[in-house]
């Protein structure tokens, strides 16, 4: 199943949003997805319900103490699972440096573990180039980039592109990716602007969906919800049904029946035939 790494260097533009709200569209499809929460904020593990004290319970005791990644996982409110992070993740930088074993390590870890079995990945990245989002890319086969609707989308745009081609000579290949736009505004004709100008210069990598401005979307998190908890009847939950349609159509997320799940969320991971 796909692995999906929601990455933009520059922060405020829907990631940690998107990353939330897509992971809640793919639960209430039967995907039974995976959260991992890259970012030292831990905004997400926070919005989840799934926030640590200990750091060594969080991603970062897997740099740290090599602690596996089931060890970490921890049921969502949402009804997904979440491996959390924790504010001492801003040290794996200064701790670990950029080689490629670190920065192969998580991609190694899923595999071992057989985490991508069968589920969907969405892992939410820090805002900063560093360790963390590199690894992310590295552990993922695909790359959704949200963009703000604001003047300086285009510029964000243009460093994810030189980035994203950056890595592509290390990793040999092509990066999957489509970008979709947030906070767009109808009513602005600078969205409108900004979106032909996107869509001119990527072309289909663009999503046609575009995740409106919308109080329930920005209001959820202090509920400690994501939008379709929140509000499912509003158009911001609409938004992010379409976006994963949208992704499922192309090809983006592989389409699948939903599936009953009878246990817990973390029973059903480590034990999927045992729910079917």
């Amino acid at each position: 199943m796909a692995k999906i790494a929601v990455f933009n260097q520059k922060g405020g533009v829907g990631k940690t949003t998107t990353s939330l709200n897509l992971t809640a569209a793919l639960a209430r499809r039967g995907y039974n997805p995976l959260s991992i929460d890259l970012d030292p904020q831990a905004h997400l593990s926070y919005i989840c319900g799934s926030a640590v004290g200990n750091a060594d319970d969080s991603v970062f005791g897997f740099y740290e103490s090599t602690k596996p990644l089931t060890q970490l996982i921890r049921p969502a409110t949402g009804g997904w699972l979440v491996i959390p992070a924790h504010v001492e993740l801003s040290k794996v930088d200064t701790q670990f440096g950029k080689g490629p074993n670190i920065l192969n390590r998580l991609n190694v870890g899923i595999i071992k573990e057989n985490l991508n079995t069968g589920r969907p990945i969405v892992l939410d990245c820090c805002p900063m180039l560093g360790v963390l989002s590199l690894s992310a890319i590295f552990a993922s086969d695909r790359v959704l980039i949200p963009v703000s609707a604001d003047f300086l989308a285009v510029h964000s745009v243009l460093q994810v592109e030189k980035t994203l081609k950056a890595l592509e000579h290390v990793l040999r290949k092509r990066v999957l990716r489509r970008y979709v736009m947030t906070r767009f505004d109808g009513r602005r004709k600078m969205s409108h602007q900004i979106y032909k100008e996107l869509k001119a210069r990527l072309g289909d990598e663009v999503c046609n969906t575009r995740i409106t401005e919308n109080v329930s979307v920005a209001e959820s998190p202090a509920s400690k919800k994501d939008v379709f908890a929140h509000a499912p009847d509003s158009r911001g939950a609409k938004d992010y049904e379409a976006l994963l349609e949208e992704l499922v159509n192309v090809g983006f997320v592989e389409r699948r029946e939903p599936e009953v799940v009878t246990q817990s969320p973390v029973t059903a991971f480590l034990h999927p035939s045992v729910s079917r």
